[in-house]
Parts: structure tokens; C-alpha cells; sequence
């Protein structure tokens, strides 16, 4: 691949061989440079910054920013060809612009660990007091385990491992076993909730019912434990694992669910008369349990008691399905928004709230849906996917200028339709809805013309002229319009300068 290297300031180590795909002449030539972040970063100094960029490399167009302080600078030059300047910002020891992103209590915290452990978005995303009390709660918890280690020890000796009048060695490495089963499995709900925690908002049907699956895998552990009883606690512990992870998956969906239920804002109610119903398919399914292993036919004899579970299990997960599937959320989430939209492009009507989620495939993964979309793909990925030139890059920002998104067809996989999608800076919910629209439109009409300007101009027009019905079409079916369940991606943005 062929392109130029321009060092401007201060170098660090860079590598530009991944900037882009396949081996094919880019439209542009990349130019990397690397400059230390600066001390400040309103909005005078920027424009001076951008100011030099225009006079001594052209006019800059379009400036991709990433989380990390990287920018990439789309220019075009006095010949009218485009470029593409990579600066990657050096942080420096003094005041880093990063301080807003995380709040000054935790600015000494690297991004990794405040990405895994704080809510997407913190501190905007969250009330004042969030941070204090998880601060404070985490000593509460860390206390509280300590406590339920020492009592397992007591336990155990009570039904005869070990005694206090006796050696207690025996009891206190049984209880170490145990507890050490319990912390592997609580790994897993340290892992979920730092790595997915923005996933349950969207989706709460599809987690949940993995949850149920997940569960389930790890009970097939437990119940080879009297096969191998030598592997007890390698065994013990991967069952725990498993739990645990669908435990992680399980509590932050149905709180969503449960703030579903609750329109008059009382979620507290709610949880506790959940609660109650909960305790009492407990003590019943309990009761039932014991006198199943009271059958002499179930007790006496594994493949009986396996299949017994395995009946039983099937039941449990057809159970949970059906109760999924009778939810009625009138809000709008990526599925439920291919629904609308497909309906809209093609007969013009929406379907109501009912048929929708009726509609919705609890276990289908998004990425397996169709026409496929792919958001959050940087403009370099999206030219190269386009097979662009200069003069179409141009004509392509020209195209979107009233849109706070950039949509193309990825013509490199003509046999599969798939779009990509990059969102401006204050791209909203809605922004995703548009992008949304206009995709099924290009997906219905692909034949319409061998032009693909003028198919994305088309569909441009189309959206402009028939989204504020499909608005107006969703406000009279009920559905909350208000609250978009769908998220810009925050990776990166594209700042248009006029």
C-alpha cells in the first residue's frame, strides 16, 4: 500500500501499517503525526489549532475523535485531494482532558478499570451521590463476606465436619474448599457486570433467557459431582462459575423488567410482591423436590434422578420462555426498531405494541438479523468499503450534511447487504432511528437503480419525506418516543466543519 509519512512535533511509537484494509490504493494518503496533549482544551485554542491546519495543510473537513485522544484529520488540499492526517495525542503529567469523562475523584484511575467498574458515561449518566455510596458500599460487602466465611466454618462443624472440642482442621479446610467454590463462581458476576453492564438496558428478554440457559449448564456440573467425587471442587467450581455468570445476567435484566412493570413509579412495591411470589414457588418447588427424592425409584438410582432433572429442566426453560415472550414493552430498542421500520418501508403502517413484541425474536443475536448493519465503523473503514474517490468523498459529506450520520453499502461483499454507519458529534437515539430507516429502505429497493449515489440520494429523499409519519404513526400507537432504546455508540465521533 502506498502512502506518506509526515512527522510534525514530538514522535512516539506508531505503527501506520494497520491503518488500512486489503492491499488496494487508498483515495487518500495517510500523513501520521504525534503531538503531547495540551494543557487546555477550550474551544479558542482549538480554533486556533484547526486555523493552522487549514493554512499550512488545506481545508479540513472532518475530524474523527476517539476516546483515547486520537484524532484523524480528513483534508483536502490545494489540488482537491483528500488526506488524512493521524495525530496521536501524548498524555502528559499535568492536567489531562480526561478529567470530565471520569470526575476529578478518579482521575488518577486508568480508563481500562474505570470503563470496567463505573457506569457507561459516568458521571452524566448518574446521580451526585452514586459514587459515594458505592464507596462506602463496597467496605459494607467486603465485611459482610468475611463474616459469611467464619460462619461456613461453624456450619460445617454443626453437621459433624470436625468439632470444637475436637481438631477443628478438618472443618476449617472443608469450609476453605467451599468458600473457594463460592469465590471462583463470583468471578463470573465480576466479569458480566463490568464487561456487559450496557447490554441489559436494550435487550432485558434476550438476557434473561441466557441467563436461564447459562444456569442450566452449570447445574450439568453439579450433577456429575457423584460421578467424580475426587473432582468435587474443580467440578463444584465450574457449576458455581456458571451460576454465577447467569446470576450476573439474570439480576440486571429483571431489574429492567421490573421497572417496566412499575408506571406509577412504584418499583419498590413492585420488587417486594415479586419477592413474595418468588419465596412462594420456592418453599413449593422445595416441597416437591423432597418428596421426589423421597421416590425410592429417584433416589436409588442416578439415571433416574438425571433424567428426572433433565425433565424438569426442560420445563423450567419452555416456562421462562412463555413468560418472556408475554412482555408488552412500548419502548424502542434495535429489534423492536426493525420491526417498525420494515413495516413502515413497505406497507406504510406501524404495527402496535402487541404485535411487535410478538413479533421480537427473544434469542436471535442482532448480528444475525437482516439486512445487517454495522455501527460505529471509522470514515477510512467506510471509503474503503465504498470504494470511494475523492470527488465522491466529497460529494458523499455534501450528501449527509443534514444528517448527524454518514450511511454506507459495503460493496465489498455484493453478495451479503450490509451498511455501515459512523455518527457525528451530537448524534442522538434518533439519529440511530434514521440510519434505521433509511437501511431498510436501501434493503427493499436495492434494484432500483445501478447508481449507488443515487440510491443513497434516494433514500435520503425518502427518509425526509416519510420519517415525521412514521413519528407521528408510532406517537398514536403508544409507543414511547421519548425514550429511544437506542445507543450512539461513544467510541468514536465526527466533528463536520462547515
Amino acid at each position: 500500500m502506498a502512502f506518506s509519512l509526515q512527522f510534525n512535533n514530538p514522535i512516539s511509537t506508531f505503527s501506520c501499517s494497520n491503518l488500512s484494509n486489503g492491499t488496494r490504493t487508498p483515495p487518500f494518503k495517510f500523513l501520521c503525526t504525534s503531538s503531547p496533549q495540551s494543557d487546555s482544551s477550550n474551544s479558542k485554542e482549538e480554533a486556533i489549532q484547526d486555523s493552522s491546519w487549514e493554512n499550512d495543510k488545506g481545508y479540513v473537513v472532518l475530524v474523527e475523535k476517539y476516546r483515547n485522544g486520537t484524532l484523524k484529520r480528513y483534508v483536502i488540499d490545494n489540488d482537491s485531494e483528500m488526506k488524512m492526517f493521524l495525530e496521536e495525542h501524548v498524555p502528559t503529567t499535568s492536567r489531562s482532558q480526561d478529567l470530565d469523562i471520569s470526575g476529578m475523584e478518579l482521575s488518577w484511575l486508568p480508563k481500562v478499570i474505570k470503563d470496567f467498574v463505573l457506569p457507561s458515561g459516568f458521571p452524566d449518566t448518574v446521580s451526585d451521590d452514586y459514587l459515594d455510596y458505592m464507596l462506602l458500599q463496597f467496605p459494607t460487602n467486603v465485611t459482610g463476606w468475611i463474616c459469611h466465611t467464619l460462619v461456613t466454618s461453624s456450619l460445617l462443624k454443626a453437621v459433624g465436619v470436625g468439632s470444637f472440642s475436637g481438631t477443628s482442621a478438618a472443618a476449617s479446610a472443608a469450609a476453605i474448599r467451599w468458600v473457594s467454590k463460592d469465590g471462583i463462581g463470583a468471578l463470573g458476576r465480576f466479569f458480566i457486570g463490568g464487561r456487559f453492564g450496557n447490554l441489559f438496558d436494550d435487550d432485558p428478554k434476550q438476557w434473561r433467557m441466557y441467563a436461564d440457559f447459562i444456569g442450566s449448564a452449570g447445574s450439568i456440573f453439579d450433577l456429575c459431582t457423584p460421578l467424580y467425587p475426587y473432582y468435587f471442587l474443580p467440578l463444584a467450581s465450574l457449576g458455581n462459575l456458571a451460576k454465577a455468570v447467569a446470576r450476573g445476567l439474570k439480576d440486571p435484566s429483571f431489574r429492567v423488567i421490573q421497572n417496566h412493570f412499575a408506571i406509577a413509579g412504584n418499583l419498590g412495591d413492585v420488587a417486594a410482591k415479586e419477592e413474595v411470589w418468588e419465596v412462594a414457588a420456592e418453599l413449593l418447588g422445595l416441597s416437591l423436590g423432597i418428596l421426589a427424592l423421597d421416590t425410592p425409584g429417584i433416589s436409588k438410582s442416578y439415571p433416574t434422578l438425571a433424567l428426572t432433572w433433565l425433565s424438569v429442566r426442560i420445563l423450567h426453560l419452555w416456562f421462562r420462555y412463555q413468560s418472556l415472550s408475554v412482555l408488552q414493552f412500548n419502548t424502542i430498542n434495535l429489534k423492536r426498531a426493525r420491526i417498525l421500520v420494515n413495516s413502515h418501508v413497505l406497507h406504510c403502517t406501524v404495527p402496535g405494541i402487541n404485535e411487535s413484541n410478538r413479533m421480537e425474536s427473544i434469542l436471535l443475536w442482532e448480528r444475525f438479523l437482516r439486512p445487517q448493519i454495522i455501527f460505529e465503523i471509522s470514515l477510512e473503514e467506510m471509503i474503503n468499503a465504498g470504494k470511494y474517490r475523492s470527488k465522491q468523498i466529497k460529494k458523499l459529506i455534501h450528501m449527509y450534511k443534514e444528517e448527524n450520520y454518514f450511511l454506507v453499502l459495503n460493496q465489498q461483499k455484493e453478495a451479503d447487504f450490509q451498511v455501515f454507519v459512523s455518527f457525528k458529534e451530537g448524534a442522538s437515539s434518533l439519529s440511530v432511528f434514521r440510519s434505521i430507516w433509511q437501511t431498510y429502505w436501501l434493503y427493499q429497493n436495492w434494484g432500483w437503480s445501478d447508481n449507488i449515489f443515487d440510491r443513497l440520494e434516494q433514500s435520503l429523499v425518502e427518509l425526509r419525506d416519510r420519517f415525521p409519519d412514521l413519528l407521528q404513526q408510532l406517537s398514536d400507537a403508544g409507543w414511547d418516543t421519548n425514550n429511544l432504546s437506542l445507543k450512539v455508540p461513544k467510541e468514536m465521533s465526527i466533528n463536520e466543519l462547515s
